[in-house]
């Protein structure tokens, strides 16, 4: 059975198994995006009204992020790679589900189950990779792929889901991923490493996967709720009311549990403490670039969906140059102190050139320089997050240290989500009362409006991180090192420095 409490010895073969992780990650990541596009089409087929719609992406979401926690401990506790092959066979049987699905329950019930796994896919993933990976400059080259795959695979989401949708159907942005994780399962079968376990097998703290489990749902839901009921919902903030009870519970759980599902120690340590809300905030921000830059290409500039994935082509391109560049070269020299500050002050800069669009912009002269901007930042900022996130992590903990990370982002992405849509919304409606009658003319510049407002909230939100992350990383040379074997031993949080 393979372990979770040593690090894999350095295999020859590590960079085909950052390949198979790589694409793992990638299908994860694919499907936050590449299944909206398919939702206009998906509703003709099927007949389903705008107001049921949204449960095809919230379904995901609550599974996605209330598991993670528990995704992430599983992988520790049944060995990185049984936990790898279980989340990839049923992450494309739950996609094969749903492209087959001849009604919107059992599309939804499949876009749940591939939440489900796909909390233990990721985590499970992030955790190969921390633990393949040891020599700080092989390192470094590792997650600049996963972080530039993380960073990017939104808008290669938006892509892929364009050309599915355009030319072939629907159902194949579901159908896709059988195809991608059948590849992945052969990888990982020939190519991740499996490592016998040493001393006692370690327990599941069931209270703790409880409470988690139970106040990331209430988050995640309470949010997706905003977005269609309003803030001044019950339900909505009864929900958000549950979920800091729930969590502050669990928090409580974990300082006198005898094997805490999630040892406060990896939290309290500041390097990964401003890894986990410099992801967060990315993830807030990530989401006004995608969704209403999307909105402004196809509504106001009359883009196509295969169109509006090739207009963010240059941005995946910098995104993937800069977490080179930046991974490789500027991270082991000076430190994620200074890069991700950096990248927080471009994400800011290119979302306030963003505020300059109005309905008769371009996309060559308006929206381009933006997303070559927000691409290096993107660039900048994930990578080195993801690899502060996991940096002498002890293995044990591997699993559930790496879902924190994609906690974080996901909860990043509901709170865009519910607060960005909401702003956007009352600007464009407060808009058209200020300049009635509401003709077409007006219509089009008080959506413009409104996503101004979004880009202003996400620069700030930019700003904050870069206040937060200088603030909170360690300096360089603190952060240096090889990964111990056993960093995290006690509940301690001295420990994990």
């Amino acid at each position: 059975m393979s372990d979770s409490s040593s690090i894999a010895p350095v295999s020859p073969r590590r960079w085909w198994t950052l390949a198979v992780v790589a694409l793992a990650q990638l299908m994860v990541v694919l499907d936050s995006t590449v299944v909206n596009i398919a939702l206009p089409a998906a509703q003709h087929d099927l007949g389903f009204s705008d107001g049921s719609r949204q449960w095809i992406i919230t379904a995901y979401s609550l599974a996605f992020g209330s598991l993670l926690l528990l995704g992430g401990r599983i992988s520790d506790l049944i060995g990185r790679k049984r936990a790898f092959l279980i989340g990839l066979v049923g992450f494309a049987l739950a996609s094969a589900l749903g492209g087959a699905a001849p009604d919107l329950g059992l599309l939804v019930a499949a876009r749940a189950l591939q939440g489900a796994f796909g909390a233990l896919l990721a985590p499970t993933a992030l955790a190969v990779l921390a633990t393949t990976f040891t020599v700080p400059r092989e390192r470094s080259r590792a997650f600049g792929v996963f972080g530039a795959l993380a960073g990017a695979g939104g808008a290669i989401g938006l892509l892929l889901g364009g050309y599915l949708t355009e030319y072939v159907g629907w159902r194949w942005n579901l159908y896709i991923n059988v195809a991608i994780a059948l590849v992945a399962v052969v990888g990982a079968i020939v190519l991740v490493p499996t490592i016998a376990r040493s001393g006692p097998r370690p327990r599941l703290d069931i209270p703790g996967t409880v409470l988690v489990s139970g106040g990331l749902f209430a988050l995640v839901y309470g949010f997706s709720n905003a977005e269609t009921d309003s803030w001044s919902s019950p339900l909505t903030w009864g929900m958000l009311v549950a979920a800091g009870v729930l969590l502050i519970a669990f928090v409580l759980w974990q300082r006198r549990a005898a094997h805490p599902l999630l040892p406060l120690a990896i939290v309290l340590d500041r390097t990964r403490a401003a890894a986990y809300f410099s992801i967060l905030l990315a993830g807030v921000a990530m989401f006004g670039i995608f969704l209403f830059i999307t909105y402004y290409l196809e509504v106001n500039l009359g883009f196509s969906p295969m169109s509006t994935g090739l207009a963010f082509l240059p941005m995946i391109g910098m995104l993937v140059l800069a977490a080179q560049v930046g991974n490789n070269l500027l991270v082991p020299r000076f430190g994620a102190k200074v890069l991700v500050p950096i990248g927080m002050g471009l994400g800011a800069l290119g979302m306030l050139l963003l505020t300059r669009l109005d309905a008769h912009s371009t996309y060559a002269g308006g929206v381009l320089p933006s997303l070559l901007i927000l691409g290096t930042a993107m660039g900048t900022i994930m990578p080195s997050s993801f690899q502060s996130a996991t940096l002498r992590l002890d293995p044990r903990f591997a699993g559930v240290g790496s879902a924190m990370t994609n906690t974080s982002q996901q909860v990043g992405g509901s709170i865009g989500t519910a607060l960005l849509n909401t702003l956007v919304a009352t600007a464009a409606t407060d808009y058209v009362g200020s300049h009635l009658p509401a003709t077409p003319a007006v219509a089009a510049a008080a959506a413009v409006h409104g996503y101004t407002v979004a880009f202003w909230v996400c620069a700030g939100v930019f700003v904050l991180g870069g206040v937060l992350s200088g603030t909170l990383y360690r300096r360089h040379r603190h952060a240096l090192g090889r990964m111990p074997t056993a960093a995290i031993a006690t509940q301690e949080p001295a420990i994990a420095h």
